[in-house]
């Protein structure tokens, strides 16, 4: 059930009325459910609890530092994609032992940071970088853990922009090249090839996408492991999908019973990447209706949230269900194009859809916006960024002030000294 409802006509967040908490911090508004996020973490944990493994959190779907520390305290890793993101850990969580290091492009920099904070492990995307990685490592003096990135080929059916596990994705290696890499890792002299590594996608609804991957890679480890290759960790990457409009996804059981039959013989730990599963129906983005306008036959209800507050519906065309926060029985619904005040015609959030028409300062509510949502901000147009709430039954906590115009410029300088290349 989801922790977001109806209850005597308004909506909820746990205990607390979103329009109260709209009221008393202003909007645009970032609302999350602490309860929502432990619980699905502990129902994909305990999903898995057959065979050695670790919940990796994918740090890039929500990144607030407090979410960090509280699924640290239930037992998460962490998946993250930046030395940002492994520095968000180093001071929220106090150690990155639970790390893993994605992305196609670490800098020497980020490198460095990492072995210096000792991560689990490097996913490695091409043999430059395993290169790269060796070299440093070499010069610290310390040994690096790696996975190496196996593209497997396979479609998930999902946006073309979030499909990461086909040939034509500049994610990983060929699978036919994986097991050349792996020889080649060996005789690098700082490289421990400690696993393997695979993510074909996001917003994946089914299992049927991951059965088709580990039906290439699970021969691959196999392989991998009687030639000698000291293999711990199979990271099946994370896309677990959820709730958007009327999406039927699968439920972590029904994920589970599809992989652990094909990984529980391997002896290795499974690594799993989930971050929108955990996040996205965890939290929603309350505005406020500034104004109706009517043009033609188009009813515009523009809000004080914008495309730089919540970007997927102009980036993918996303469907995020929109709902008043108090509900009017009785009230007409009509076709109506919900928009922001940003300097885009692509700054929208919705178009013709059929919804009971609010009122100026009204409030509405866009649902699943816990991912994917504040960390896909910015400043564009000038726009200060929302605040981030974290409700707990009756009570709730800012774990991230609302940015100021102050904010906007501190960065900025009007006497620079001048230099010469």
């Amino acid at each position: 059930m989801s922790v977001f409802a109806m209850k005597n006509n308004k909506l909820y967040c746990e205990d607390m009325a979103v329009e109260d908490l709209a009221r008393v911090e202003g909007t645009p508004l970032y609302i999350y459910s602490k309860k929502s996020f432990l619980d699905n973490f502990t129902e994909l944990d305990s999903a898995f609890k057959d065979v050695p493994h670790l919940i990796c959190y994918s740090v890039k779907s929500n990144s607030n530092m407090y979410i960090l520390k509280l699924l640290a305290s239930a037992g998460a890793g962490f998946d993250i994609v930046s030395g940002g993101e492994l520095f968000r850990i180093v001071r929220s969580v106090g150690n990155a032992s639970n790390v893993v290091f994605a992305g196609v492009g670490k800098t020497e920099k980020e490198i460095i940071y990492a072995l210096n904070n000792g991560i689990k492990m490097f996913t490695v995307e091409s043999e430059q970088e395993l290169e790269r990685i060796n070299s440093l490592a070499e010069h610290m003096k310390v040994r690096a853990r790696v996975a190496i990135r196996v593209n497997p080929n396979v479609d998930p059916k999902t946006h073309r922009y979030i499909s990461t596990g086909k040939k034509e994705n500049k994610f990983g290696l060929d699978i036919e090249r994986a097991k050349a890499a792996y020889d080649w890792a060996m005789m690098l002299t700082a490289i421990d090839p400690v696993g393997i590594q695979m993510h074909i996608g996001s917003q994946i609804l089914t299992p049927e996408p991951y059965a088709q991957a580990l039906d290439k890679m699970v021969p691959l480890v196999n392989e991998l492991k009687a030639n000698d290759i000291p293999l711990e960790y199979l990271d099946i990457g994370g896309g677990i999908g959820i709730v958007y409009k009327d999406e039927v996804p699968m439920t972590p059981a029904e994920f589970a019973a599809v992989v652990v039959p094909k990984v529980k013989n391997l002896g290795l730990t499974l690594i799993i990447e989930p971050g929108r599963y955990i996040a996205g129906n965890s939290g929603i983005l309350a505005t406020k209706v500034e104004y109706v306008k009517r043009s033609g036959d188009k009813t515009f209800v523009i809000v004080d949230a914008a495309m730089n507050d919540l970007m997927r519906p102009s980036l993918y065309q996303a469907y995020h269900e929109i709902k008043l926060v108090n509900k009017h029985n009785g009230r007409k619904t009509s076709s109506v194009d919900i928009v922001g005040p940003v300097c885009e015609s692509g700054d929208f959030f919705a178009a013709d859809r059929e919804l009971p028409v609010p009122a100026e300062g009204e409030y509405l509510a866009l649902m699943s916006a816990g991912a994917y949502g504040f960390s896909m901000s910015s400043n564009y147009n000038s726009r200060v960024r929302p605040a981030e709430v974290l409700v707990s039954n009756s009570s709730y906590q800012v774990i991230r002030r609302r940015e100021t115009w102050e904010d906007l410029i501190k960065q900025e300088s009007l006497h620079n000294k001048e230099y010469m290349l």
